[in-house]
């Protein structure tokens, strides 16, 4: 058995100087309300026991395989869908991840939780050099501890939210490779720059550190190109606020996935996510938070079914390529519907 945040709970720093830290825990900027504990087990317990039937594909989801040598070869400006939130990008001549998750289950545990759908495009140890890992928050579905030490070798920039560049130290990361950083912050390295931007969720990987790390969605840009990486989030103001400060945005990576009526705080049902879209000023949406886990009560496919039709009816450039496809960021297309067939 291995379970990766035992040995790794952590006393509480001192982040008194963000406006999001009060009564030694993050905040959203307005107010989660608190779910009784009748109501969490209730959750918890349909979670566990009374699934729904077609929550995980019978059939294997299509991933076409990727090299390094494919990777190097491709051209700038290159997005490529490793599963889940893991996105892999090549800007000016460098590649970047966001929350890169390749563990079997998103769970501390390697024997029990929610199990891929299939495996990464690439294995770890095949990705070339990454200029910059970028986290979201530390979920396990978003911040593995396997892949993140796997990776260190090969990566030269870590960029997190407030703590979660603490959780990494202490897993052995060298801190001169990390950076985190409250929402409005950000930095720039090899001409690309980085800003984390709010969201509305919560973080924790046991017991006892409820809120003790910050979460964030993320600004990235490249010269004329904007993209926009939603992490976990509810819907709220923030996103409004973020496409007035940095939008239009040219592709939008937003969590479709994993929703459910009883959890509109921290994540988004369809529709909100073609709002937040919306919001940012986007073109193109990549529906993200799919595909690789079963995390909610509806069907594996759902998030995809629901976002397609949404955004026809709204005539939205929506992009569903498969996992390992490239995406030109100059010219997005819009993919094979290649969950339609599938059972």
């Amino acid at each position: 058995m291995t379970c990766t945040w035992c040995s790794n709970q952590r006393e509480i720093r001192d982040y008194a100087d963000s406006p999001q830290f009060s009564d030694e825990t993050f905040n959203n900027a307005k107010a989660r309300p608190r779910t009784g504990f009748g109501k969490t087990v209730a959750i918890f317990w349909d979670f566990m026991f009374n699934k729904p039937k077609g929550t995980v594909p019978k059939d294997q989801v299509p991933v076409l395989s990727l090299t390094r040598q494919q990777l190097l070869d491709a051209p700038n400006r290159s997005l490529f869908r490793l599963g889940h939130s893991t996105i892999l990008l090549k800007l000016q001549g460098q590649f970047y991840i966001t929350d890169p998750v390749f563990a079997e289950r998103a769970s501390p545990f390697s024997w029990f939780g929610p199990k891929r759908f299939h495996a990464p495009p690439i294995a770890l140890e095949d990705l070339p050099e990454i200029n910059a890992v970028i986290l979201s928050h530390n979920h396990y579905d978003h911040l593995d501890y396997a892949s993140v030490r796997a990776l260190a070798p090969k990566v030269k920039h870590f960029f997190t939210p407030l703590g979660v560049g603490d959780t990494l130290i202490e897993w052995g990361i060298d801190p001169k490779k990390v950076q985190q950083f409250d929402w409005w912050q950000g930095t720039s390295v090899d001409g690309i720059e980085f800003i984390s931007t709010p969201a509305q969720h919560f973080s924790g990987r046991g017991l006892f550190d409820s809120n003790k790390t910050l979460w964030s969605s993320w600004v990235i840009i490249d010269g004329d190109k904007r993209l926009f990486f939603s992490g976990d989030t509810g819907y709220f103001d923030g996103f409004k606020e973020i496409g007035q400060r940095f939008g239009p945005f040219d592709l939008t990576l937003m969590e479709t996935g994993a929703y459910n009526e009883a959890w509109p705080y921290v994540h988004m049902l369809p529709e909100q996510s073609l709002q937040a879209h919306k919001d940012l000023q986007g073109k193109w949406l990549l529906p993200i938070h799919n595909g690789t886990f079963d995390l909610s009560m509806h069907s594996w496919h759902d998030p995809f079914d629901q976002i397609l039709r949404l955004a026809n009816d709204d005539n939205i450039d929506l992009s569903t390529p498969q996992m390992g496809e490239r995406l030109n960021l100059e010219s997005p297309h819009k993919g094979d519907r290649w969950w339609k067939n599938m059972q």
